[in-house]
């Protein structure tokens, strides 16, 4: 796979192909793909292919009245925008799954294994010139885990895939946007893993998103604090002080205007109002709760810095509802409707 430095080219004069990987087949991926699929226009400049099962989502289907046809596809097959058309990974690369045996909500090691083949599956065809994006639907970490891969989840596998070192989580909505710069990180460890070096980073990468990808010409980009009020000049904590103000001071470009550090009980709203286009965040929860907030329904969990293009739902498995026909297929729209402008960008 190439590197960031040498972004996938993507042709002009074709139809694009979009891979919806289809998650843990237990969750609520399967369900959200055919309330998807059931609802899209054809479109024949975006087409949608499932890396999946196809037993399980003709299993679905059936169990929950979705009227679709499913069928089996392959690379250089003509594309029919009326059908749901899928792609599984090969026995030869290890793929199996008893759809008829599987249970809503109960993921194991199997359906772990299975997730983990879509995933490389997807990247494999981007890879090859088959697919000129990926969508992912939600995978369980631990049956992955169960399965050996040992990754915390989507964003550090695919980084692995693409052999890619400098990436980054953005999550994306209309109204927000918002980078991270720890991640999976438990809280009582965020200060020592905040570095100046890694802050730089993150808005490096969140600038350069958001020329490429958002096609923003010069990007306003606010940086949050990690303490109350910022820190209050040193009273509530230093890492601002330390940290993060010299982190912004060595980030500063001409290709975006940048803030901060602003209180982290204020910056969201602001970037709300337009005053900002992205918010770099020091920690998930601090940026994912005032995103969620706002854009629960449609939000899209973006990879920065790949040299493939990879929108996700932003939402989990579900295991509650798996199965019972209550899942809501907003979120796997809007990132399809997102992978496909970052496409058009991209060709720009």
């Amino acid at each position: 796979m190439q590197n960031t430095q040498n972004a996938k080219n993507i042709s002009l004069n074709r139809t694009s192909l979009i891979g919806i990987t289809m998650g843990c087949p237990v969750g609520i991926g399967p369900e959200i793909i055919l309330r998807f699929m059931a609802k899209k226009k054809a479109s024949d400049q975006f087409l949608p292919i499932v890396i999946g099962d196809i037993a399980l989502l003709k299993r679905c289907a059936k169990e929950l009245q979705v009227d679709i046809e499913i069928v089996s596809w392959q690379p250089g097959n003509p594309v029919d925008a009326e059908k749901l058309q899928v792609i599984e990974p090969g026995a030869d690369e290890g793929y199996s799954l008893n759809a008829e045996s599987l249970l809503w909500g109960k993921p194991d090691k199997e359906t772990g294994h299975a997730a983990g083949a879509y995933i490389t599956k997807a990247v494999q065809l981007i890879s090859q010139d088959v697919l000129d994006a990926m969508v992912t639907c939600p995978i369980a970490k631990y049956a992955m885990q169960l399965a050996g891969y040992k990754f915390p989840g989507h964003t550090e596998m695919l980084a692995s895939l693409c052999n890619t070192k400098n990436y980054g989580m953005m999550m994306a909505g209309k109204r927000l946007k918002v980078s991270l710069v720890t991640i999976h990180t438990p809280l009582v460890k965020v200060p020592e893993q905040l570095s100046q070096d890694e802050i730089i980073r993150v808005i490096h990468l969140t600038g350069e998103t958001l020329i490429r990808d958002f096609g923003i010409s010069k990007p306003r980009i606010a940086v949050s604090g990690l303490n109350p009020h910022s820190g209050e000049a040193g009273l509530f904590g230093e890492e601002e002080t330390q940290i993060i103000e010299p982190a912004i001071s060595g980030a500063v470009s001409k290709k975006w205007d940048i803030s901060g550090p602003l209180p982290p009980d204020t910056v969201f709203k602001k970037a709300m109002d337009n005053d900002y286009d992205a918010v770099v965040a020091m920690y998930h929860d601090q940026g994912l709760i005032p995103f969620k907030l706002v854009h629960f329904e449609d939000g899209v969990n973006f990879t920065m810095g790949l040299p493939i293009i990879r929108t996700s739902v932003d939402h989990g498995t579900a295991y509650d509802i798996a199965g019972k026909g209550l899942a809501s297929a907003s979120s796997l729209e809007a990132s399809f409707i997102m992978a496909a402008q970052i496409i058009t960008n991209r060709k720009n």
